[in-house]
C-alpha cells in the first residue's frame, strides 16, 4: 500500500475555451542492448500503463489543476498512475482529443487539450497511489506504437518524442540527456 495519495475530484480542474486542460508525459529510460550485435549501445524504452476504462496501453496523463504548473501536473500524473519520478526533459507539444469518460458541465463535448512532455525516469517506486488498478510495462518505441490505445498518443510518440530523442542523441552526448532543455 502506498503512503502517497492520488488527487481526485474536479474542483481545481482547469478549462480553457470549453476544453479540459490535461498534462501527461512519456516516461523513458535507457537499457543496455543485450542482443550482442552492438558495442555498448543503449536502447530507449518508454513506460506505458493499462487503461482503467478498456483495453490497450497509454501514457500517464490527467487533469491539470489550478495550484500547479503544467510540468508539475505531468510529473504528478507519472507518479500517481505509473509510480515513477523523473526529470521533465522536453515539452512535446499540445494535442486535442475527445474523452468519452470526461464529459461534464465545463466540457459537455468531452474536449481535452493535453500538454505532453518527455520525462527521464530517475526512480521507479515499488508502491504508488494507483498500483491496485494500473499495470506498468516498459516497451521499445516500436512496441509502444503498436500497443498504444489512442491515436493522439501514438502521434506524440512517433512524431514529437521520436524526433526530439533522435535529434538529442545525434547532437549531444549522453550527459545532455540527463539535463532538461533550457528555456
Amino acid at each position: 500500500m502506498s503512503d502517497l495519495v492520488a488527487r481526485t475530484g474536479r474542483h481545481q480542474q482547469r478549462y480553457l475555451d470549453g476544453c479540459r486542460l490535461v498534462a501527461g508525459c512519456i516516461p523513458f529510460k535507457y537499457r543496455e542492448d543485450d542482443s550482442g550485435e552492438s558495442n555498448c549501445k543503449k536502447i530507449v524504452e518508454v513506460l506505458m500503463i493499462n487503461s482503467s476504462s478498456g483495453p490497450g496501453l497509454l501514457f500517464p496523463k490527467g487533469g491539470w489543476e489550478n495550484d500547479e504548473t503544467v510540468e508539475e501536473a505531468a510529473a504528478r500524473e507519472a507518479l500517481e498512475e505509473a509510480g515513477v519520478r523523473g526529470v521533465i526533459m522536453k515539452n512535446l507539444g499540445h494535442y486535442k482529443f475527445k474523452s468519452k469518460t470526461h464529459q461534464d458541465e465545463c466540457s459537455p463535448e468531452g474536449l481535452c487539450k493535453a500538454a505532453m512532455f518527455a520525462l527521464l525516469v530517475k526512480e521507479q517506486l515499488n508502491s504508488w497511489p494507483e498500483q491496485s488498478t494500473r499495470v506498468r510495462t516498459w516497451l521499445t518505441v516500436p512496441e509502444a506504437a503498436k500497443n498504444c490505445r489512442h491515436p493522439w498518443m501514438r502521434e506524440v510518440l512517433e512524431e514529437a518524442f521520436t524526433k526530439w530523442h533522435a535529434g538529442n542523441v545525434l547532437n549531444s552526448s549522453e550527459d545532455t540527456l540527463s539535463s532538461p532543455d533550457q528555456p
